[in-house]
């Protein structure tokens, strides 16, 4: 690292939160230095999406994310919406495509092009990026941040905290930035992993590893319903994934409910008294047609033998040997089907952390500590976390452009 010590902006974490503030500080010839405990800069985001990033979605807003703190993230969301985001990447040469009507992609096809197109936006500005330097403890005495590593302490004024969370800790996610919060005075949301995969130990459900279907899925506490998601479930060896489980592994894992279920319904883009109504047409003019046969129409074999299985119906049985009560209550279980749910593959596997900072003791405008002033927040390392699908980059951004937004405020003010 440089002989410097004394900066005007040190941000903690060159994710991409941390990025966003570092570009326009130093381009306001703020002395900006970016430390990384990590001696890869970005390995998360190149692992995203496949490889090819999802950077951003067309509609985000609060409703897409789970937060203690709704109104400051509408706040930071429409201080820099979608549209910025495009911009901004356009400005850098990164082209965009839009996939599934929603999901913005870089027209590469490639995580890299955002990385290099950031880390090249950065250090053209004048940002310093020290790799492999973990902040251990920082402290505060009159106004000044003291920032301490191995073979390192720097001073600052501005203090940004931009660590991500604990999922996929591989790519350096530690939780580091947690502590640190906490030892400037911060409280934390308890933190659990978010958009990741779920085990189940019954062997019914393993055995239909590789097949994908349409679903909808529905959490249900003491008889009420409290989330949903909808979209591909991907039966696994060990359990179920898929966008429409990763999007609701964050609310199964954070519910302390005693009595809790998943209910998996087989048929989101129908109702269950059309099906009967089908059904009972189907048996009048084809009663004699096997329940195996009658069903593959629809669904994947292996699947069918599974759902027939758990109904004590036999495949080769005619759909008029069933009686109609019996028809009626498969139906119904089509459409509210429980699956056992064990765990979760956890932080190695979520793509998100859940819980984090206290969003409450930030500005609502500014994403500024109201505990310790001159110290800031961005990205994951607060408690928000978006669904599937880029909300959790556009937060990344979005948080990162309205913090770095904030400082130069502060500093031109104080200068005026």
């Amino acid at each position: 690292m440089s002989g410097e010590k004394n900066w005007d902006v040190v941000i903690v974490g060159a994710g991409p939160a941390g990025l966003m503030v570092a570009i326009p500080c130093a381009e306001a010839r703020l002395r900006t230095l970016v430390l990384d405990g990590s001696n890869t800069i970005g390995a998360k985001l190149l692992i995203s999406g496949g490889g090819r990033c999802n950077v951003t979605n067309l509609k985000a807003t609060e409703n897409d994310y789970q937060t203690g703190a709704p109104r400051t993230v509408r706040n930071v969301l429409r201080a820099f919406p979608t549209e910025r985001t495009l911009e901004f990447f356009q400005e850098l040469g990164v082209e965009m495509v839009l996939e599934e009507g929603t999901k913005y992609f870089p027209k590469a096809q490639s995580a890299k092009v955002v990385l290099l197109a950031l880390l090249q936006a950065a250090r053209h500005a004048g940002v310093v990026i020290e790799q492999g330097k973990k902040v251990k403890t920082v402290s505060k005495e009159q106004g000044i941040f003291r920032v301490l590593g191995e073979g390192l302490e720097c001073f600052t004024k501005t203090l940004v905290i931009a660590t991500g969370g604990l999922s996929y800790p591989g790519t350096g996610s530690d939780g580091s930035g947690y502590l640190l919060a906490r030892s400037l005075g911060h409280s934390l949301i308890a933190t659990t992993p978010a958009l990741t995969p779920l085990l189940t130990n019954d062997s019914d459900w393993k055995s239909l590893a590789g097949i994908t279907i349409p679903v909808a899925l529905s959490i249900v506490q003491d008889g009420k319903k409290t989330a949903g998601s909808e979209g591909a479930l991907l039966f696994t060896h060990v359990g179920f994934s898929g966008p429409a489980v990763l999007d609701i592994s964050g609310p199964w894992l954070r519910s302390e409910a005693k009595q809790k279920e998943l209910l998996l319904n087989f048929l989101p883009e129908r109702r269950e008294t059309e099906i009967v109504a089908e059904f009972a047409r189907l048996v009048a003019a084809h009663g004699d047609r096997s329940w195996k046969r009658s069903l593959t129409a629809h669904f994947p074999e292996r699947l069918v033998e599974v759902l027939l299985k758990r109904n004590g119906i036999d495949p080769k049985m005619r759909l008029d040997q069933v009686a109609r009560k019996s028809r009626e209550a498969f139906v119904h279980f089509l459409f509210h089907c429980p699956v056992r749910v064990t765990g979760a593959q956890g932080y190695e596997k979520a793509e998100v952390t859940a819980g984090g900072v206290n969003v409450n003791e930030v500005d609502a405008k500014t994403l500024e500590s109201k505990l310790s002033p001159g110290l800031f927040f961005a990205g994951e390392v607060l408690d928000v976390d978006g669904r599937i699908g880029g909300f959790n980059f556009q937060w990344a951004w979005a948080s990162g452009a309205v913090v770095g937004r904030a400082i130069l405020r502060a500093v031109t003010e104080s200068q005026a």
